[in-house]
């Protein structure tokens, strides 16, 4: 549609915000990938329908959004404009809200929030302890943009930035702009974006291309897919302002096919932007043309690194190779590439629209801006949260997530992904930046964030990371290839009791090689979690060595699980939730488990009111855990 120019955008803009003037109230719904297993699709449906009984179209608009980040709390129903949140709706609950709230202007008290510690329910959205702190300069916008409809994304100034260089700018002001506002790439190496963009532009090439990284494969991460779920034309737009820095006319958003709802709404909204003459020849009457492929990875995680990513693309088996020549010098089929992640790109429009000084006046001297983190594990308020650089933390688990569930004590928080590192309780105050985190043995990475309590063992913890980056590891170099097994070698049989004398010298050794000889950073960062669990806990792996105890009461191998004579009731649950049948036992009457047969899964210790112990089995250490009736009917 090359007819399509900045003064008929301009238009469309002002059409579409004086048509939903009359509409001065809107039901948004959340529409991520949790919302989506809680059935938000069903409750936007019955929303529709019952505004259409009461003959409210004309009144009331529904939306059904991107993620609000809150996932936990799902479906979530945000009122607008005054911000009246609701969480966990049912179908149930529909005809309530439309009657009490949208025409009896009242609150349905038993659909609010209620903070934990003070019993005081929360109305308002900005008002909930978890959205209370944090900075949504990026993510905010997903509460307020249906993911499918463009127009949602031009009624608040999308668009506008692009319109802005195309035709106020030349490719050289707005890389100074990049450059100036402090811009770091959030997919983990932290490189200032705009120095990355001037290196390509720099090369003399007849063809450039410009590629967003949304392979996002760390476990208990989706910070990019729920952007580019939920707000794909930021991404976009963010992608057509680096093609025009850099002379590229071509690009690609490499996405999993793991994540259907991202793949479906990105390759709409690439459509929309094509038809309105902001992709393609021309662009908005400019000489300038781009646009871009969706390609759809296998899910290898190694493909997050980009070298292996442009193998991907160019249709050859996900290896790394060797650098210099970096990819912004010589990448896709050998031409000059520049690769950054959704995170990165959906921060550009921003940037040109408010300006790069707005910008750098956000987070600390070296790290500008805010961080999107996926806040997980045991932690009582769990989802996507984004915060100003610098932040502690502290701030982020204690008064953001809610602390830690049921009232157990903080033990780490593993930052930065399977390769990031885990900082224990006396590390609270850290601030959140590139070069603290690097210096304390973690990393930023792409944003993972996984809390763990008392009960988690340190060892194990590292033993499972290992254990996924050696599987994901391309097998390329030797020293990854075989550094990583040989890792979990050892680890394993620290948390099986077979731990020797020396394997924590080893292990920092292993360490040493794969980070100094490894080709890519899987291999160089995979020591991560085991050079931090050490440098902190390095008594839980001294008990498992000397002691072949797991203090934790974790490692299966090291623990049995023993039900108290004087306290078992009889009361058959440890017996009926025992996948294995290997608890014996009639009603009132003391129950038995079989050595023999336990598989040890702690199914007993979850479900028994009076008490089921772990016991370690050479040291006689218990455990007891007892079920919270009380939290559990909370929930």
């Amino acid at each position: 549609m090359e007819e399509f120019n900045t003064t008929e955008l301009n238009k469309l803009r002002e059409e579409i915000s004086e048509s939903r003037k009359k509409r001065k109230t809107c039901i948004t719904i959340c529409g991520g990938t949790g919302c989506h297993a809680y059935g938000c699709l069903k409750v936007a449906q019955a929303f529709r329908d019952e505004i259409e009984k009461q003959g409210l179209q004309d009144l009331v608009d529904v939306r059904t959004t991107g993620c609000h980040g809150f996932c936990e709390r799902g479906p979530i129903v945000v009122i607008q404009p005054k911000g009246i949140f609701y969480q966990r709706i049912k179908l149930e609950d529909i005809k309530e809200v439309i009657a009490e709230t949208i025409i009896g202007k009242k609150i349905v008290d038993r659909l609010l929030y209620i903070e934990p510690k003070t019993k005081e329910k929360i109305v308002y959205e900005k008002d909930v302890p978890f959205y209370k702190k944090q900075r949504r300069i990026i993510f905010g916008n997903n509460g307020f943009i249906d993911p499918t409809s463009i127009k949602d994304y031009i009624a608040l100034d999308g668009y506008k930035a692009l319109t802005k260089i195309l035709f106020d700018m030349t490719s050289e002001e707005v890389i100074e702009e990049i450059i100036a506002s402090g811009l770091r790439g959030r997919g983990g190496a932290g490189f200032l974006a705009g120095k990355k963009w001037e290196i390509c532009r720099d090369v003399n090439s007849e063809k450039k291309y410009v590629i967003c990284n949304a392979d996002e494969g760390d476990p208990g991460a989706y910070m990019d897919r729920s952007l580019l779920e939920g707000n794909p034309h930021s991404v976009i737009e963010g992608m057509i302002i680096g093609a025009y820095a850099i002379g590229a006319s071509e690009g690609y958003i490499y996405v999993r096919m793991e994540y259907p709802l991202a793949v479906q709404n990105v390759t709409h909204a690439i459509e929309q932007a094509r038809k309105l003459g902001l992709l393609g020849k021309s662009i908005l009457g400019s000489e300038f043309q781009f646009d871009i492929h969706v390609f759809r990875g296998a899910g290898a995680f190694v493909s997050g690194e980009e070298t292996s990513l442009m193998a991907s693309i160019e249709g050859r088996r996900a290896f790394p190779r060797q650098r210099p020549p970096f990819p912004a010098q010589e990448g896709l089929w050998g031409k000059p590439t520049n690769i950054n992640n959704v995170e990165t790109w959906a921060n550009v429009p921003l940037i040109i629209n408010k300006g790069a000084e707005w910008y750098s006046m956000i987070g600390t001297r070296g790290s500008k801006g805010t961080k999107i983190f996926s806040l997980v594990g045991k932690i009582n308020n769990t989802g996507l949260v984004e915060v100003p650089m610098g932040m502690t933390l502290k701030e982020i688990i204690n008064d953001i997530g809610g602390g830690v569930k049921d009232n157990k004590k903080f033990k780490a928080v593993q930052t930065g992904g399977p390769s990031g590192g885990c900082m224990p309780a006396e590390m609270l105050d850290l601030p959140i930046d590139y070069e603290t985190l690097t210096k304390a043995g973690s990393m930023m990475g792409s944003g993972g964030m996984i809390v763990m309590d008392e009960d988690t063992c340190m060892v194990d913890v590292a033993r499972y990371f290992l254990d996924f980056t050696q599987e994901e590891s391309c097998g390329k170099c030797v020293p990854c290839r075989i550094g990583t097994r040989q890792l979990v070698e050892i680890l394993t049989h620290i948390t099986q009791g077979k731990g020797e004398e020396g394997d924590i010298e080893k292990l920092k050794d292993l360490a040493k090689t794969l980070n100094a000889g490894s080709l890519c950073q899987l291999g160089q960062t995979a020591p991560n979690p085991v050079l931090t669990t050490i440098r902190y806990f390095e008594d839980e792996y001294e008990a498992h060595i000397k002691d072949k105890s797991c203090p934790a009461l974790v490692c299966k191998d090291l623990i049995i699980y023993h039900i108290e004579p004087e306290k078992c009731v009889g009361c058959l649950l440890c017996l009926k939730n025992c996948p294995v049948e290997a608890i014996s036992g009639e009603r009132k009457k003391v129950h038995i488990i079989d050595q023999d047969l336990c598989i040890k899964c702690g199914a007993c210790l979850e479900v028994c009111p009076p008490k089921v112990m772990a016991v370690s089995k050479y040291t006689g250490k218990k455990k007891e855990r007892i079920l919270n009736k009380s939290s559990q009917k909370s929930e």
